[in-house]
């Protein structure tokens, strides 16, 4: 389509700043981005949109504008939701480098202008595909006819012979065709989430093309179409929670217009990305006002108040009042500064999911609000689940790892951290300020562990678990060489294994027949062990005190 068309349609909202000599120039795409520096997600001939964020004074304006020429860019169309009117100097920029310029009313929606784009692109440049993408905008339309990614999904199938799948980023399937036969098995999914998040972090533009076995993907990044997600300065802000479209095909040899059409496809499933993630608001509100009740000492009984208005809209139908669940995550950058709090509330929306629903839609029954660079999810848990032992019920952090480990440690690399703490079911608003404080412990207990996704449970923080990570590394160090160095030079000169038998020992509660069997040893020879033991470092087996330091310098070496 050609750029004059954009004017002559008023539902755009639209407005010419400068470039009128340049509009028959034609449109092959969008982007919405407030990237400083977009060009290596641009192809040329996209029409960009801006809500300017990228601009912090108006030095910025001329750099920013002359890379989008650079990439073959045909205009550009800055919002005027955040800053009112078009500032003077992005106008004189694009005026210096003959790039029409557009101002879009703060009453349109990025999203709007997306899917007008791609549809009027589609149809000129796809022939009879462009009936797919038509057909895919008039089925994901909200209510009782939308479709959503599913029905998106059976057209690829059905009309280009393609089977596909949305994922999440941490790997669970959001939506798939019924051309494409059964789920993907979850390692698929997850091998596939994990290569491209490797290759979004590598700066690699997509679709990233890969092979498990023998089976080639192509998998594209679903990018958000709306204005605060696209906000984002830097790729850390938004890749632990973009989904991705996964298509069984090698995209090597896919002419021009196929590639044009998965990528129009794209634009329009982030269209309902964009429509569930406003859906979420409700939810971050509910989450929000509960917190600020929890964290200022508020009341029992207007924070039960508070929750009782919660209830309904996390757990429609819901009879009585659920049991609670905290859920606290941090994510953490290293270099640049960057706001982690957004990221972290992201990634919870995704990631709590009810495991045995499907879709995208069971994430509406989590809460999630951000303080500082800490996010928190509040849980609802249907009473009938928790009635017996909320221990038993709801989310477990080594499930909650096992999920979301792989994926997500490609999406890090080497200079990003995630750390989640789980706590204990609770029935009622006077356990809640408890439940979050233990959530917050266990979270810093899975950051004192090594890795790049760590989590810890409320089940460790009634044991010595909890103490250990924070000992100082000096005097784990001094604890631990006093009491095991002269067992261990021993061990390597006499090779007479002392460590492993008081490991064994101690795991065995000082029996000695029962640490006999285990060793395979004659009770003799382990008393005469033993006795070494207690001759090297001056220690008596027989006494809890000395054999709670053993147990500990063990845990702690």
């Amino acid at each position: 389509m050609r750029l004059r068309a954009l004017l002559d349609t008023d539902a755009l909202g639209l407005k010419l700043l400068g470039g009128e000599d340049e509009l028959d120039r034609t449109v092959r795409g969008v982007m919405t981005t407030d990237l400083r520096d977009p060009s290596r997600y641009l192809s040329g001939g996209e029409l960009v949109l801006t809500g300017l964020a990228w601009r912090r004074d108006a030095a910025d304006s001329e750099p920013f504008v002359r890379l989008l020429v650079q990439s073959g860019v045909v205009a550009l169309a800055a919002g005027e939701a955040e800053l009112g009117d078009v500032p003077d100097d992005l106008v004189l920029a694009c005026a210096q480098h003959r790039l029409p310029l557009f101002a879009v009313h703060e009453s349109v929606a990025f999203a709007t202008i997306t899917e007008h784009v791609v549809r009027q692109v589609s149809g000129e440049r796809a022939g009879d595909l462009a009936a797919v993408v038509d057909r895919h905008r008039r089925m994901m339309t909200s209510g009782p006819a939308g479709g959503g990614p599913d029905v998106v999904l059976d057209l690829l199938g059905s009309d280009l012979d393609l089977r596909a799948w949305v994922l999440s980023p941490t790997g669970r399937l959001i939506a798939g065709s019924k051309a494409a036969g059964p789920a993907l098995p979850a390692d698929v999914c997850a091998n596939l989430a994990a290569e491209h998040l490797a290759a979004t972090r590598s700066g690699r533009r997509g679709p990233h093309r890969t092979a498990l076995g023998s089976t080639p993907y192509a998998l594209f990044p679903v990018r958000s179409s709306g204005r605060a997600p696209q906000a984002a300065r830097d790729m850390r802000e938004t890749v632990l929670s973009e989904w991705l479209l996964a298509v069984e095909a090698d995209a090597g040899d896919w002419p021009e217009e196929r590639l044009d059409l998965l990528q129009g496809v794209t634009q329009l499933i982030a269209v309902e990305r964009d429509r569930r993630d406003a859906a979420r608001t409700v939810r971050r509100r509910l989450a929000q006002e509960v917190l600020e009740l929890v964290q200022t000492g508020a009341a029992p009984a207007e924070i039960a108040a508070r929750l009782r208005v919660a209830a309904p809209v996390l757990l429609p139908g819901l009879g009585a009042a659920p049991h609670w669940q905290v859920v606290v995550a941090r994510v953490e950058w290293e270099g640049e500064d960057l706001e982690t709090g957004p990221i972290a509330q992201s990634l919870l929306e995704e990631v709590l999911v009810d495991p045995l629903a499907t879709g995208p839609e069971p994430s509406d029954r989590i809460a999630v609000a951000h303080t500082g660079d800490e996010a928190i999810a509040l849980v609802p848990l249907p009473a009938v689940s928790a009635e017996h032992d909320g221990s038993e019920a709801g989310i477990h952090a080594d499930a909650l790892l096992d999920s979301i480990r792989s994926p997500l440690s490609a999406g890090l690399d080497d200079d990003g951290r995630v750390t989640l703490g789980v706590s204990a079911a609770v029935h009622s608003a006077e356990g809640l300020r408890g439940a979050l404080e233990e959530a917050r412990h266990a979270r810093r207990v899975a950051a004192a562990r090594t890795g790049r996704v760590c989590a810890a449970g409320h089940q460790e923080l009634a044991s010595h678990v909890l103490l250990l990570p924070f000992v100082p590394d000096d005097v784990r160090r001094a604890f631990t060489a006093r009491l095991l160095d002269p067992l261990r030079d021993y061990d390597r000169r006499h090779r007479a294994e002392l460590i492993p038998t008081l490991e064994a020992f101690l795991e065995c509660d000082g029996s000695w027949t029962r640490c006999a069997t285990r060793l395979h040893l004659h009770v003799n020879t382990l008393r005469y062990r033993v006795g070494r033991i207690e001759q090297l470092t001056s220690r008596d087996l027989s006494r809890l005190e000395d054999k709670l330091d053993f147990f500990l310098a063990l845990r702690m070496s």
